[in-house]
């Protein structure tokens, strides 16, 4: 055996969607980081091995940007079949990407060392390396979803649902428990051009009739979430116990589909099956503030809002798969957007530890509305930028300055609920020839340029001056009506690409007094946020659209120069 030594600015520990988001967020913003990961795969609930959609707020505009949605275009980009495989390979590709990100995947953390009030270190195990990882850093982030660092560290955290007088919630039982949401194994199938055969399993259960399956829709092109246990058990110690039950339903669902009663899946075969269940809750910190149903009811108007909700109080009944007596979950209705503090992303007594995912300071029925991926993205970028601020300032967790780190946030395309993005100074001064595209909102269709064949955008400085970036973000078409990847595969796929609305090709031309021109075209873009470096000395700065994927016109949000 043998022990490999860490130093980083920033360890992340836990590899699903707001795990690799902070972990790149901080990366980009300057700080050294660790992510380790007990998976060979990036990506969580997300990945291949478990394949839930990611999902986020409702209502018009409300999707996420930010890394969330860099994600989700480039995947459709590198992956236009949508293989599972090749969107872990995006994931991969991204966090390769980074020259200030190390990653340990297979490597499970199993022990840490503290100093007081902070946390020190932490050591995984890497079982196909035989070797022991210890990493060392100030700062410390939790997206693990079962957050293992609470009990190696002794962060304070909670487990089950509180009752209705803990926090004045209507959504919990009287009397607190320690049950929770449970886990689910997906399968996912797959039209053919003929019809096959499917022999049951004879260790799996059956289920004769549509009665036997009360409330659970199971057409062809479900996700069969509601093939869930776990939640009257111990979600985390419980995990394989879960696993085996839970193969036993899905097998008999397919079976149910395919041989008992006319399902329409004749052509239809089970593609994949899920041996690794997705989990909704288990451990959930302490942290510096705890957000309650009635925060969400309420919007959750904060002064230190650095992400934002929308997803409905989603409260699966803890029975799962044995609740018969109604839908398998309650659908409380939330405003959307609602916005999530950064308290609650920090815990109350280990100074130096952040947390993001479904693991942060919510009570059970809040939990129930931010525990939905695209939102636990934004968290991951929030506290890895807030970590990036702490290293590059000295000035700790509990001393970050708030609005500096919701202007990056804003400036790295993140929406925060309330708050506008100021435009860059050197763009604010500039004659435009469209005021439209630095009024520091980037969502909505009031705040879109539009434009056609052999239109511009220019920016006129009135003498020489020094351009040394500029920012653009285009239409990515957030109330597109499809997701992250699908959930079956029929014959012919048609939803699930890149935008028509986004911007191609496009040409940035600066010209200075003395005719000097300098030009930068991108023949090739898939991406809504773009930032350029430049080294330019002009008076004049244009934009010009050249094509977009499929729509007829030209749609702009943001453009500036700086």
């Amino acid at each position: 055996m043998r022990t490999l030594e860490h130093r980083a600015d920033l360890c992340v520990v836990g590899g699903g969607i707001a795990g690799l988001c902070c972990a790149l967020s901080a990366a980009r913003l300057g700080a050294r980081v660790v992510l380790v990961q007990d998976r060979p795969v990036l990506g969580g609930n997300a990945s291949e091995e478990i394949r839930m959609e990611i999902s986020g707020a409702h209502g018009r505009d409300n999707r996420e940007t930010g890394i969330v949605e860099e994600l989700m275009l480039e995947n459709f980009y590198q992956n236009p079949a949508l293989k599972y495989p090749l969107w872990d390979s995006v994931l991969y590709e991204t966090a390769l990407r980074e020259p200030n990100l190390t990653l340990l995947l297979n490597t499970s953390v199993f022990d840490a060392e503290s100093d007081g009030a902070r946390l020190v270190s932490v050591r995984g195990w890497q079982s196909n390396a035989e070797t022991f990882h210890v990493v060392t850093a100030p700062y410390f982030a939790d997206c693990s979803g079962d957050s293992i660092l609470a009990p190696l560290s002794g962060a304070a955290f909670r487990y089950g649902r509180e009752a209705k007088r803990d926090f004045g919630e209507t959504i919990p039982p009287d009397e607190a428990d320690r049950k929770t949401m449970g886990m689910s194994c997906l399968f996912q199938i797959r039209e053919t051009d003929h019809p096959v055969t499917f022999r049951p399993k004879e260790w799996a259960y059956v289920y004769e009739t549509d009665d036997d399956l009360p409330f659970r829709d199971h057409d062809l092109g479900n996700n069969f979430w509601w093939i869930e246990l776990g939640g009257e058990w111990d979600c985390i110690h419980d995990t394989d116990r879960c696993r085996d039950e839970l193969l036993k339903i899905a097998y008999g669902v397919w079976d149910h589909m395919k041989n008992r009663g006319d399902h329409g899946a004749e052509n239809w075969e089970m593609d994949w099956i899920g041996f690794l269940p997705g989990k909704r809750e288990s451990r959930r910190y302490v942290g510096l503030t705890t957000v309650t149903q009635r925060d969400v009811e309420a919007g959750g108007p904060y002064e230190d809002v650095v992400a934002y909700g929308g997803w409905p109080m989603d409260d699966h009944f803890p029975a799962g798969f044995a609740h018969k007596s109604s839908y398998p979950t309650i659908f409380h209705p939330a405003p959307s957007p609602w916005g999530i503090p950064l308290r609650a992303l920090l815990s109350a007594n280990v100074e130096n530890l952040g947390f993001a995912g479904r693991n942060i300071s919510v009570t059970h029925a809040a939990l129930s509305s931010c525990r939905v991926m695209a939102t636990c993205g934004l968290l991951g970028q929030a506290l890895g930028t807030a970590v990036a601020q702490a290293v590059r300032t000295g000035c700790g967790l509990r001393g970050l300055d708030v609005p500096a780190l919701q202007r990056q946030l804003l400036e790295d395309d993140c929406f925060l609920p309330g708050l506008r993005r100021e435009p860059w100074a050197l763009s604010a001064r500039a004659a435009v020839s469209a005021g439209v595209v630095r009024n520091g909102l980037d969502r909505g269709d009031e705040n879109l340029w539009r434009g056609g064949e052999g239109d511009f955008l220019e920016y006129a400085l009135g003498a020489d001056t020094d351009v040394r970036r500029i920012r653009l973000v285009f239409d990515s078409d957030l109330n597109r009506d499809y997701g992250s990847m699908p959930c079956s595969v029929p014959l012919r796929q048609t939803r699930y690409v890149l935008p028509r609305t986004l911007i191609r090709a496009y040409r940035l031309e600066g010209f200075a007094s003395d005719g000097r021109r300098f030009e930068l075209t991108v023949p090739d873009n898939r991406q809504r946020f773009v930032r350029h470096a430049v080294d330019w000395r002009v008076s004049r700065v244009r934009l010009t659209p050249l094509a977009t994927h499929g729509a007829d016109e030209f749609r702009l949000f943001d453009f500036e120069i700086g």
